[in-house]
């Protein structure tokens, strides 16, 4: 999109957010709309951007692509806004893609996701699947095996995460003993044969894709099960700090994800931005990576819009090439090769007080391979692998 870059002294600049605050997804992206506005708050509390604050036309996309699509091309035509942040599901990126690309504008995209794609359009700010999967396979098969059971929602982000962990398992010599899906708003109930056909099948591991509210009737199901997540746990790259708030520490414990991010990151840095989001939000709130990643990402734009000092689209996605924040994950760069963002892949086990021990930590900040060119497992100069505790 091509904006009037004249400047207008005092106007605000103008970016819309589309994050669900309904839906089945509306809990994780409630935090990722807190996160967001949370930065914004920060950048125009310092001055704003050039003297000019941020400012933010929130919208409910209520979980649904459809929603998302036609919410993006009002925000692009009647507000004349060319930035987004937004999206959790895949589904929901792919809607907004051809909106953003038709009409140039940015998509600033703070989630993990299945990678094979790279958009000039788009700004990665979330885990590519060689900073979370490849972690998180190398972790499972050398603590618990290989023989692996898949279960995940019913969209292309579970079936494209699913081939890529197959790809992964198989190449540590592992098996893929079982692949289910389920739709998006599946309930405790609907989980029951897929337990039996785990308790048939003892796999060495659950790797679950499910999202939304159906990821605690997962859990409860496992729980309810008798399963001892200390042999055969549940793993995911979906399941953060806001599903493990819905679930509950009791059927949450001893399970694993892989992110870059989680809330237990013992540091400064990392302990000043869960005070200030405590502070803001309430203080049984929980941060996680989808919720860091869309608040690094909005200061990341802001250090490029004070470069550019215009909302053209190409003016800024030159501007912000190469950028680097002091995240609360660690020190993090937009990667100019492919849009996406150099990341501290983690490996983290819920432990009795339902925060995430961190079992395995990358040394450095890892560059982003979004079609996941090499599969070999991090070496060991890259990762470090903590001797795991008695869950």
């Amino acid at each position: 999109m091509q904006m009037d870059c004249t400047p207008k002294s005092g106007e605000p600049w103008r970016v819309g957010v589309l994050f669900s605050q309904t839906g089945v997804t509306a809990g994780i992206e409630r935090t990722q709309l807190q996160g967001t506005l949370m930065a914004i708050e920060e950048i125009n509390a310092g001055g704003g951007v050039n003297g000019r604050e941020i400012l933010p036309i929130v919208q409910d996309p209520q979980s649904d692509p459809a929603v998302f699509a036609a919410l993006a091309e009002r925000l692009m035509t009647e507000e004349r806004v060319s930035v987004l942040f937004g999206c959790y599901m895949s589904s929901t990126r792919k809607a907004i893609l051809p909106v953003v690309e038709r009409r140039n504008g940015l998509l600033l995209y703070s989630t993990l996701y299945e990678g094979f794609e790279c958009s000039r359009n788009v700004i990665y700010t979330g885990a590519a699947p060689n900073q979370n999967g490849r972690q998180l396979a190398d972790y499972l098969t050398r603590e618990y095996g290989s023989r692996v059971y898949m279960v995940g929602s019913d969209y292309i982000y579970p079936y494209e995460s699913s081939r890529i962990m197959r790809e992964l398992v198989l190449q540590r010599s592992g098996k893929i003993l079982a692949e289910k899906y389920l739709p998006l708003n599946a309930t405790q109930k609907a989980f029951a044969p897929v337990i039996r056909d785990i308790r048939r099948k003892e796999p060495d591991f659950i790797f679950s894709t499910v999202v939304g509210a159906a990821t605690a009737h997962l859990y409860h199901a496992y729980a309810e099960a008798g399963f001892d997540p200390a042999r055969m746990p549940i793993a995911s790259l979906t399941t953060s700090e806001a599903e493990i708030s819905d679930i509950g520490v009791a059927a949450s414990r001893g399970h694993v994800t892989a992110a870059p991010y989680f809330d237990s990151i013992d540091s400064e840095a990392n302990r000043r931005f869960v005070a200030r989001y405590r502070e803001r939000f309430g203080e049984h709130e929980r941060t996680n990576a989808s919720c860091e990643a869309a608040y690094f990402q909005v200061h990341l734009f802001a250090q490029a819009l004070r470069i550019a000092n215009c909302m053209d689209t190409d003016r800024l996605r030159d501007a912000i090439f190469g950028q680097e924040f002091d995240a609360p994950q660690g020190r993090v760069r937009i990667d100019p090769d492919n849009n996406h963002t150099y990341l501290w892949p983690r490996v983290g086990r819920v432990d009795a007080d339902g925060r995430f021990e961190i079992v395995a930590e990358s040394l450095v900040a890892m560059k982003p391979d979004p079609y996941l060119v090499d599969h070999n497992v991090a070496g060991e100069a890259d990762i470090r692998w903590r001797r795991q505790a008695t869950v």
